[in-house]
C-alpha cells in the first residue's frame, strides 16, 4: 500500500589503509554505506568485504555485526531513517534478498575506481561499490532520484543525501559499533514498550 515505511542507510567508517585511501578521495570518514531494513541494521546489506579483514575481495554481502565488530571494535556508524511507501521498502528488500542470492556474481568494481575519481560513468556487469549498489537500488525503487549515474555515486554524496544534515535522513544512532551491538537489546525492550504505548 502507500502507507509509511522507513529504510536505514548505515555510515560506516572503517580502520585500515584502504578506507583510509578512499577516505582521502571522497574528503569524508564515512567511506562505507549499507542499505538496512531496521534501525539496528540486524537485516542489512551492501557491496562490500567478504571478510572483513581483506578489504578487495568484495562482493555483495548481508553485513554480520558481530563479525565486523571483532574485526573492527572501533568502528564508527551513523544510521539514519529514510522514509519511503511500504511498496518501496518491499522492492529493495526484494532486490537486496535476490542480490544476496547471487551474492556470488556481485564483484567490488575495482576497474570502476580510476573512472570514479575523472568522474567518467563506467558500469560493468554485476560490478559495484558499496555506494553506486546503493544508489541504483534506491532509484529504481524510486526512493530517491540521483542526479547523477549511480557508478558515479560516493559515499559522499549518499551522505550528502541522506545522512543527517540532509533533507532526507532522520538521525537514529551515531557511535561505536559496539554500543549499538550492546544497545540493540535496550532497544527492542523500548520498540515494545512504546509500541504498547501508541496503540
Amino acid at each position: 500500500g502507500r502507507e509509511m515505511a522507513e529504510i536505514y542507510i548505515g555510515f560506516v567508517d572503517t580502520p585500515g589503509l584502504f578506507a583510509f585511501l578512499i577516505r582521502k578521495v571522497i574528503r569524508q570518514r564515512y567511506v562505507h554505506v549499507v542499505l538496512g531494513f531496521d534501525s539496528g541494521l540486524e537485516e542489512a546489506y551492501s557491496v562490500g568485504r567478504r571478510f572483513p579483514e581483506i578489504p578487495l575481495i568484495a562482493g555483495f554481502e548481508k553485513e554480520d555485526r558481530q563479525r565486523i565488530l571483532n574485526q573492527f571494535p572501533t568502528a564508527h556508524y551513523q544510521i539514519c531513517s529514510i522514509c519511503c511507501t511500504d511498496e518501496q521498502k518491499n522492492e529493495l528488500k526484494l532486490a537486496a534478498e535476490e542480490a544476496y542470492k547471487n551474492r556470488m556474481r556481485y564483484h567490488y568494481t575495482v576497474l570502476g575506481l580510476p573512472f570514479l575519481l575523472i568522474g567518467k560513468a563506467f558500469y560493468q556487469k554485476n560490478h559495484y561499490t558499496c555506494s553506486s549498489w546503493l544508489a541504483r537500488t534506491t532509484q529504481e525503487a524510486g526512493v530517491y532520484e540521483w542526479d547523477r549515474h549511480f557508478s558515479l555515486v560516493t559515499p559522499r554524496e549518499v551522505y550528502q543525501a541522506m545522512g543527517k544534515d540532509s533533507l532526507r535522513g532522520e538521525l537514529v544512532f551515531e557511535g561505536r559499533l559496539e554500543e549499538l551491538v550492546h544497545q540493540g537489546s535496550k532497544r527492542e525492550w523500548r520498540a515494545a514498550l512504546s509500541g504498547a504505548l501508541y496503540r
